[in-house]
């Protein structure tokens, strides 16, 4: 087994998950990162990071990082570290795709004694099932003889500056005891939280999966419990305001489920269920319910609309915010396009707003030109969509104000006090 001071890295993707990673390691050992796209080198080399995950003094502090679209300048490295998504496809199905075109790649230039480590979010067996047969097919070495693997699922929260990779428990696992207790040991190069050894790779997989597919599942309560308490009349926040006053009672609240990890994981563990023939009946019913949030959000405005006599047809709506969470510019799988396009089935005219999101990107993954700044009395209906702060620095004075003299203020995200919105979840 390698010592660690030969340690070599090579980060496989640097994104939301792999960038972070790569600076960590960077202060203090050599690092490689990798990426397909030309223009994210670019960017990270003129030292910036549009995901702002890592301030441009963080990157400068990683004097061991270096950055490449060229896989030939990985041959030196000896542990390799895949961060790649795992999206679904439209039939909610896993795309494995950049998983296994990542191990194509990394089988090109893997050695004897190589380790190769993956983060991606997958269901249990994937790795040993999937990555690991590309690894060897493409390489012509031998698993657990030539080569080595591991599995240490990441757990950043995009724009949570309080829950960083450094301070959170990483899981770690490998493919022999040897193996397992080595990744562990490179992982506790710069995990100051610590690290929890898995007794395997499918043990290590399913933690993961599973994590995200509780909060899945206890957001889907907790939605239609706002279905229900609609109908009756009742405020949910206040319930839960209520409720919350019990020590053991869990602080979950209602809206849109999207972004790579709780959108995304259920569907990965749903997948594998199915194909060893147990239908999962919790887990996909939550995901329905989640999933039909956007529809229900148009269906309550609409509502709200007609009984102001506010035509719908030809309306103009205005959406603030794209983001699929709060403060952060990350829109992979948001839901608020759910609700764009379900406001488009009524014809009518919907603006975009979120000073957060880059435009460009916008416009390549939904076909949306979000705009630039916001005018007055302009509005037939304002969905207050993502709680950043500029909204709610903003206020419901000001917010209103973007609204005609009849319009109708729905707050998603409890920004506002039930008196200042006309609708909340």
């Amino acid at each position: 087994m390698l010592q660690l001071s030969e340690l070599k890295i090579a980060i496989i993707g640097l994104g939301y998950v792999g960038l972070p990673l790569a600076v960590e390691f960077g202060k203090k050992i050599p690092v490689v990162g990798f990426d397909i796209h030309q223009k994210r080198i670019d960017e990270l080399q003129s030292g910036q990071d549009h995901t702002l995950e890592v301030s441009p003094d963080e990157l400068k502090q990683a004097t061991q990082l270096s950055y490449t679209t060229d896989l030939q300048q990985l041959h030196d490295c000896n542990f390799f570290i895949v961060t790649v998504p795992t999206p679904i496809d439209e039939y909610k199905q896993p795309d494995l795709t950049p998983l296994v075109k990542a191990s194509e790649s990394i089988a090109k230039v893997l050695k004897k004694g190589d380790i190769v480590v993956y983060e991606s979010t997958v269901y249990p067996g994937a790795t040993e099932e999937v990555c690991i047969p590309v690894l060897e097919k493409n390489s012509e070495l031998v698993f657990n003889k030539d080569f080595y693997a591991g599995y240490s699922p990441e757990r950043i929260n995009p724009g949570d500056k309080l829950h960083r990779v450094t301070n959170i428990l990483k899981i770690t696992s490998g493919s022999t005891p040897e193996v397992a207790e080595y990744v562990d040991q490179v992982y506790n190069l710069i995990i100051e939280a610590g690290t929890h050894k898995a007794t395997s790779i499918k043990v290590a997989e399913a933690a993961k999966v599973i994590e995200n597919t509780q909060r899945d599942v206890n957001i889907a309560l907790i939605n239609e419990l706002a279905l229900i308490f609609n109908k009756m009349g009742i405020d949910t926040e206040a319930v839960l305001k209520a409720a919350g006053t019990k020590w053991n009672f869990l602080p979950f609240r209602p809206g849109l489920v999207g972004g790579h990890c709780i959108g995304v994981d259920p569907y990965y563990l749903t997948h594998k269920a199915q194909a060893i023939g147990y239908h999962p009946e919790i887990i996909l019913a939550g995901r329905r319910l989640n999933d039909g949030m956007g529809a229900y959000v148009v269906t309550q405005l609409v509502k709200a609309m007609l009984k102001k006599r506010i035509q719908v047809e030809d309306a103009k709506v205005l959406i603030l915010g794209l983001s699929f969470k709060e403060n952060c510019p990350d829109i992979r799988n948001t839901r608020i396009i759910d609700i764009v396009n379900e406001l488009k089935e009524y014809n009518a005219n919907v603006d975009v707003y979120d000073p957060w999101v880059d435009a460009a990107e916008a416009e390549h993954e939904y076909g949306i030109s979000p705009i630039s700044s916001l005018e007055n009395d302009k509005y037939d209906a304002v969905i207050l969509a993502v709680a950043h702060e500029q909204f709610k620095e903003m206020g419901a004075e000001k917010i209103r104000a973007l609204g005609k003299g009849a319009h109708i203020l729905y707050d998603l995200k409890y920004v506002l006090s039930q008196a200042e919105s006309d609708i909340r979840l």
